[in-house]
């Protein structure tokens, strides 16, 4: 799998070639093309090798679905959002969605 987005923020995961490891923070941008892979197979996959954060981002509808892991290893179910502000949990800090899909008025 390559991800559309990826974050690593522990560098000895990372060599002059690739990552080692597990990312952070994935985030996969969604095509018709895509849909099932990013909402299906990815979804499981990221969970599976635990990727702390996925995020799912549909340009078409203007929907960002934010996956994360809890203490038992597994994503609960996702934050959905529309508007507002998202979350970053990794990092401390909040994105504005207009700074995704660009000012809604």
């Amino acid at each position: 799998m390559q991800p559309d987005i990826s974050i690593i923020c522990d560098k000895t995961k990372l060599d002059s070639r690739r990552s080692k490891g597990s990312p952070d923070l994935i985030i996969e941008i969604v095509s018709p093309a895509s849909a099932s892979m990013d909402y299906i197979k990815k979804l499981w996959l990221y969970e599976r090798y635990k990727v702390k954060e996925y995020w799912i981002v549909d340009p078409m509808d203007r929907i960002v679905m934010v996956y994360r892991l809890n203490e038992s290893g597994e994503y609960d179910k996702p934050a959905i959002y529309i508007e507002g502000s998202i979350r970053v949990n990794i990092f401390d800090f909040a994105i504005d969605f207009r700074d995704i899909f660009g000012d809604m008025d």
